[in-house]
């Protein structure tokens, strides 16, 4: 389904604005060594595969640590609400359960999809799985982020209710402390509202 058609099919208003506010987030010498050293040296870039391995966890895990007190950061886990929305994200940003790290627990915060350089399938792909979290997540109001990155470059959305946002302007790996800034602020968001939850 193309992403026009999901927007179609589930009544979904797409609009694009700049929400993301980069948030300083400290990256470390030795993460950037490494990276360097993978992107130069490795084959990163030949599948989804390698793209999730190299560019796209090494980067999530590493914001994820800032906040593993509250979330669990699930990989290639199945994501079903109905048969039209089913799908398994490369990886979920979901509440820690109070039971035990191994139960996949909601409220579901953030989808990440991996796809080499096709953009419109990637968001085809990851809006069908935020809206399936959203529906999961239930009477919860979670606005539900989602990451589409090809490695280099990284898409950000947002759904709040019925209306998908896109931010305009991606980031790359590239630019380091700028991408660590929005997927900082990302979590942050999702921290905030995990607590708003506790709260309520």
């Amino acid at each position: 389904m193309a992403f026009s058609e999901v927007l179609k099919e589930f009544q979904v208003f797409y609009t694009e604005a700049n929400f993301l506010v980069e948030t300083a987030f400290n990256v470390s010498n030795y993460f950037r060594e490494d990276l360097e050293l993978v992107m130069r040296e490795g084959v990163v870039d030949n599948s989804e595969s390698a793209i999730c391995e190299n560019l796209i966890y090494p980067v999530i895990k590493e914001v994820w640590k800032q906040y593993l007190k509250n979330f669990i950061l699930w990989s290639h886990q199945a994501l079903t609400f109905d048969n039209r929305l089913t799908g398994f994200p490369e990886y979920i940003l979901a509440k820690k359960s109070h039971l035990v790290k191994v139960v996949f627990d909601k409220p579901y915060f953030i989808l990440v999809e991996a796809k080499q350089d096709n953009f419109e399938a990637g968001w085809a792909q990851c809006l069908a799985e935020m809206i399936a979290a959203q529906r999961l997540n239930g009477e919860l109001e979670i606005i539900v982020f989602g990451i589409v990155s090809n490695g280099g470059t990284w898409q950000f959305g947002k759904l709040e209710k019925k209306v998908f946002t896109r931010n305009v302007t991606p980031y790359t790996i590239y630019e380091l402390d700028k991408l660590f800034a929005a997927v900082n602020y990302v979590f942050q968001q999702c921290e905030l509202q995990l607590n708003n939850l506790v709260a309520a």
